[in-house]
């Protein structure tokens, strides 16, 4: 979290809480729900201060909030205002089915899973997010990253021709509201080995999260 000028007003972790659930009920009119980091727009809230929505963080007064703050990985550079949209629509048709993800996870091999998906039975779905042709044809080694799941999707804004993307990979179209299904992808199991990896890996990064939710001053771990 960054400040501006000379405020004192502290972040604390009930004020994480109340933003998340305020932006899960207030709606922008015209600009959609304000549950997703990227939406512009004022609006009041419950709280005597204007609520500004940026693309990368909400401003109260001179206080500025990032996701970092709410247990959301910051932007790296990365992503694109597209992708951030994207996964957001593939997160709520996830959410649907009944997985729970999580957004930018490293893997073992060094490679970052824009999207890590976990099944209730334990099945491991790898999302990976292509907001344009460029950024797909700039991906050779995206076939890596079945090591690390049982299936391999990717997602795409309904601006990136479907034609380009590969048959051997599950495919979604989505947007910042939701997401589809084009065709499902393959399944290739994972060794019992790495699986007991990636989902350490998984509950590690959760809890990690929801630490650093709940005491922002606590530090990254080692």
């Amino acid at each position: 979290m960054r400040h501006r000028g000379k405020t004192n007003l502290r972040f604390v972790p009930k004020m994480a809480r109340a933003v998340r659930e305020e932006f899960s009920r207030v709606d922008l009119g015209p600009e959609g729900p304000a549950s997703q980091w990227g939406f512009a727009g004022v609006l009041r809230v419950n709280w005597p201060l204007a609520l500004h929505i940026g693309p990368n963080c909400a401003e109260f007064g001179d206080m500025i909030i990032s996701p970092h703050d709410i247990g959301a990985p910051p932007p790296d550079g990365r992503q694109s205002e597209t992708a951030l949209m994207v996964a957001r629509g593939v997160r709520r048709l996830l959410r649907q089915q009944g997985f729970s993800s999580l957004p930018e996870v490293a893997l073992m091999s060094g490679r970052r899973a824009d999207i890590l998906a976990l099944a209730p039975d334990g099945t491991l779905h790898i999302i990976e997010i292509k907001s344009s042709v460029a950024d797909f044809r700039a991906d050779q080694k995206w076939r890596d990253y079945r090591a690390h799941c049982d299936r391999l999707y990717f997602a795409i804004p309904q601006i990136v021709p479907l034609a380009i993307m590969p048959a051997d990979a599950g495919l979604i179209v989505a947007d910042a509201y939701g997401a589809a299904i084009i065709h499902e992808a393959p399944e290739h199991r994972l060794p019992p080995a790495t699986r007991r990896v990636v989902l350490l890996r998984f509950a590690q990064l959760a809890a990690d999260r929801l630490h650093q939710l709940w005491d922002p001053g606590s530090g990254t771990p080692a």
